[in-house]
């Protein structure tokens, strides 16, 4: 990222002509995140450097809050999570934080926070873009796997290294398990190695590599001006049939594909949209799950 850019990103500004906004959060939400929002696109920073972003009670509390916020307003188009500037991107469950109490009520809370974190990634009616620059472990390779789509820079790494201190990377295996081959996912889980980011490219835990941070955010550009380009409506009725598909046979996956492409049909955007292509001409989208009249 250009100096300039980083300049205008930290004053809430935005590339181009509008100005970004920034949420009111309450100051324990400051402590772990820095949001802003603007030209359809909610970028949410982890930005806890002390503790190397690592996943606290609190810093996932405020993520959920900031992936559910506003989820169903149709002007939010897409959500970027990425790092401050720095050699980490998350380290993972605050280990540290766990110690601190280890009442087994309080345990159940922190992990049920942590599902309801993944849930909400997988749940959000738009795209969400993991953009890296660092190491990802643990239950932040997790957060990585668990987003739609994944950038990263050359610098970056990821491991499931919770094994190394007796806590094995259960839950973080789920989604990493969704994302890579089995054999590759018991070599990351059973040895806490990391891997490289042209690896994990190669075994399809991220969706781009990029070499510096400067091209990283450029493609994050590129990839939230095409989401945005399209119609909400169709975009959230294809990421919700997305990962309601990728766990059922095949025959049975079909089937729901043909009764969602129907819906699909029949909706206003999806007739716009094959209107303008006969048309030739650019698509007006409503952005509404309505039924065209």
């Amino acid at each position: 990222m250009s100096v300039a850019l980083r300049q205008r990103m930290k004053l809430g500004l935005t590339v181009g002509r509008s100005v970004t906004r920034t949420f009111s959060t309450t100051n324990e939400q400051q402590k772990y995140l820095e949001t802003t929002y603007g030209n359809g696109v909610r970028t949410i920073t982890l930005n806890h450097l002390p503790t190397r972003n690592s996943l606290s009670l609190n810093m996932m509390k405020s993520l959920i809050d900031n992936i559910t916020k506003d989820q169903n307003d149709s002007t939010l188009r897409s959500i970027v999570i990425r790092a401050a500037p720095g050699k980490v991107f998350s380290a993972g469950y605050n280990l540290k934080e766990l110690m601190s109490n280890n009442d087994v009520n309080y345990h159940k809370e922190f992990f049920a926070i942590a599902e309801n974190l993944m849930q909400a990634l997988m749940r959000s009616p738009v795209p969400i873009i993991a953009a890296v620059d660092g190491l990802a472990a643990a239950s932040g390779c997790q957060l990585v796997a668990a987003c739609d789509i994944a950038v990263c820079t050359e610098n970056s790494s990821f491991s499931t290294s919770g094994v190394n201190f007796g806590i094995f990377c259960h839950t973080p295996g789920v989604a990493v398990a969704r994302n890579v081959p089995r054999k590759v996912a018991a070599h990351m889980l059973f040895t806490g190695i990391p891997i490289s980011a042209q690896e994990a490219l190669r075994v399809g835990l991220v969706s781009k590599v990029l070499p510096d941070a400067e091209k990283l955010d450029a493609e994050v550009e590129t990839i939230v001006g095409a989401v945005n380009a399209k119609s909400h409506s169709v975009v959230s009725l294809g990421k919700s049939f997305f990962y309601r598909q990728i766990d059922v046979d095949t025959t049975t996956a079909y089937s729901l594909g043909t009764d969602v492409m129907l819906k699909n049909s029949q909706m206003k955007d999806g007739q716009e949209g094959m209107r303008s292509f006969v048309e030739k001409r650019k698509p007006i989208w409503s952005h509404s799950d309505d039924k065209n009249d």
